[in-house]
């Protein structure tokens, strides 16, 4: 469930954004308030500025491309947003007016700057969002969407849905979890298959909404509903039952009398994202920086141990099925897979070198893989990226084994720390179990947890 910027926010808050700061130019330089030099000037500082307010803005998540939330929801958002960015941004002009000997003024050019901001981009996103609304409203802009259940409630929310077409949803049909024969129509939307084929609905109808609407009877069903659409770019929302809702057991988001919860949404936070990001990139630029020297000795002794490359690169599958070539440090044989094809490392592999075996007991076979995190097809943190062969293999006999490919796979995670190699399909089954529990619980604070964890398997020398 991927979030993309949208760009339609991103030009309006282009707007306001600048003319916030033209505005308290204009209060700052002409009003006498300040005094300042005559060459202040407006262009320079407003692109800072401008470049500023879009990292903060993102970094607290405010460029998510599909967010159903009422206006008053997103000012309150944008409210918190501007008071933090301000406070920090503050400190920056204030430095600079110290620079230019500007003197007073300066508790009323604070409020006056959060002030301006609030009201230019706080009517920007409302007059965009009404914009956009109305525009819903008449069926421009719509998202293509798929009821999987056809009985009592599924017709229920499907006509909840038509009445509130602001909430943003076009039903495309209705998918059946049963191929029993019944009436294929409901108020001009029909069913379009079962639950067999829903991965080829959500392609030919380019579905972006799957909403779960399924019987008491049925809900053995939502595993495999998940599994189906692991891989696809869709949100997945289910109907609660009302029981969960009345005793706390589920957590809603209900607009217009809709109740919908989210299924394996994103669990970090934009700001956790975001910094997560920023440290893959900061740490594997030290990393590669430092180890500069190590490549050279890694390279000789590995030539000398035995014939064939220092480098070892294996295509892998990374995050949503995208294939990419995974480098390390060759610490096998060079024909080790030659006879057998692709096979599980069993403890005590005989293929492994004897440089090998250091190099995996202290992971510095890893460190070329920061360049794959460089590159964006790996995160320092997350399940372990697996090849093709094994991937295919394994979604057919793990349930839910590809749910490890809705986030960028890392160099180290917390089923690594927890567990060795794979040596056999139980292996890789208790894997899968750390992998989704990292899924539903990533944090930048366990990513932390984990990296120092890793840090100390490699001086301890306790790596497999």
């Amino acid at each position: 469930m991927t979030k993309k910027i949208d760009i339609r926010t991103v030009l309006t808050d282009f707007a306001t954004l600048n003319l916030a700061w033209y505005l308290y130019f204009l209060f700052r330089v002409q009003s006498g308030i300040a005094e300042v030099s005559t060459d202040v000037d407006l262009w320079v500082p407003m692109a800072l500025v401008y470049v500023y307010w879009c990292v903060v803005f993102m970094f607290f998540g405010l460029y998510r491309s599909w967010h159903v939330a009422s206006r008053t929801d997103e000012f309150a958002a944008i409210f918190k947003t501007i008071t933090i960015g301000c406070l920090l941004l503050f400190f920056i002009v204030f430095i600079d007016d110290a620079d230019k000997e500007v003197r007073g003024g300066a508790r009323t050019l604070m409020l006056a700057y959060w002030g301006i901001m609030l009201v230019t981009v706080g009517a920007g996103r409302i007059i965009y969002r009404s914009t956009r609304k109305r525009l819903l409203l008449q069926g421009i802009g719509l998202r293509n969407a798929v009821i999987v259940g056809w009985n009592a409630k599924g017709k229920t929310l499907h006509d909840l849905l038509l009445q509130h077409p602001a909430l943003g949803y076009r039903v495309v049909g209705f998918v059946k979890v049963d191929k029993r024969k019944s009436a294929s129509m409901h108020h001009g939307v029909g069913v379009i298959g079962s639950l067999d084929t829903l991965g080829e609905i959500i392609d030919a109808y380019g579905v972006k909404d799957v909403m779960i609407a399924l019987e008491t009877s049925d809900h053995s069903k939502l595993l495999d509903i998940i599994a189906r659409v692991n891989g696809k770019d869709v949100s997945l929302k289910i109907q609660p039952d009302m029981y969960d809702i009345i005793s706390g057991q589920a957590r809603t988001n209900q607009l217009y009398g809709v109740p919908l919860i989210e299924i394996m949404p994103r669990i970090m936070q934009p700001w956790e994202e975001s910094a997560k990001r920023m440290m893959d990139i900061t740490v594997s630029l030290l990393v590669l920086v430092i180890s500069a020297p190590l490549w050279m000795i890694i390279g000789i002794a590995i030539k000398l141990d035995s014939p064939g490359p220092v480098l070892y690169s294996q295509e892998r599958v990374g995050e949503k099925e995208k294939l990419f070539k995974m480098h390390k440090f060759r610490s096998m044989r060079a024909d080790a897979e030659s006879s057998s094809g692709p096979v599980w490392a069993p403890k005590n592999d005989t293929r492994v070198t004897s440089i090998g075996k250091f190099l995996r007991k202290t992971r510095l076979d890893e460190i070329p893989q920061f360049v794959n995190v460089l590159d964006g097809d790996m995160s320092l943190v997350g399940p372990r990226p697996e090849r093709p062969f094994f991937v295919e293999k394994l979604s057919k006999e793990i349930p839910l084994y590809k749910r490890r490919l809705t986030v960028r796979p890392g160099i180290t995670g917390w089923a690594q720390i927890k567990q060795g190699y794979d040596t056999s399909v139980d292996d890789v089954r208790s894997k899968v179990r750390y992998d989704l529990y990292y899924i539903e619980n990533m944090s930048f604070r366990m990513d932390i947890k984990i990296l120092l964890t890793t840090v100390y398997v490699m001086i301890a020398g306790k790596g497999n």
